[in-house]
This record gives C-alpha cells, structure tokens and sequence, in this order.
C-alpha cells in the first residue's frame, strides 16, 4: 500500500489461526481480518450461527476473537501490531462459500 505521499506504508505480520498475514501497520484487526475475506469470525453461542464484524465501533460485540490467548477482544477497537496471534472460533470458509 502507498502512502498519499507516495511512500510504502510500514507492514505488519500476524498469525490468524495459524496462518501468516501481512498487513499495514496500526490499523484495525477486524480490517486485517475483512480483508482476507474473513467475515465469520466466532459462533453464536445460543443457534451456532456464525457471525462477525457489524457495527466497526465496539459496541455490538460480534467480531471477538482470542488475541494472544485473551478471549473476548474485539477485533474492530484493536489495532495490530507486529507478531499478534489471533484465533477465530470457525473454521476458513472454502473459497466458493466467501
């Protein structure tokens, strides 16, 4: 990604569920995580129906995942950073179902 100025804007790696991604430094997770086409993230504990990132904001609470063993954090108020390990709680989606 380049910057408005034309420079290369600093990267980050994180691990999502295992795998490694590369992102631009100190924006959200819930983008980081939208931007790999991941948009269920955890299940509905009461109907198992998946869910992920709704209002952006912090308030609705359905973009949580486990950052660095801490359960709970929700991915759109929480900026990565480099080496973050980040689980969902479902499985990758196949490409046909994104």
């Amino acid at each position: 990604m380049t910057t408005a100025r034309g420079r290369t804007a600093p990267r980050t790696r994180i691990v999502v569920d295992g795998n490694s991604v590369h992102a631009v430094d100190g924006i959200s997770l819930a983008a980081v995580l939208v931007g790999e086409r991941r948009w269920s993230l955890r299940r509905n504990p009461v109907g198992d129906d998946p869910r992920g990132p709704f209002c952006g904001m912090g308030v609705c609470f359905e973009c949580e995942v486990t950052v660095d063993g801490r359960p709970g954090v929700r991915a759109c108020i929480t900026k990565i950073y480099d080496g973050m390990r980040v689980e969902t709680a479902v499985e990758e989606e196949a490409p046909h179902d994104r």
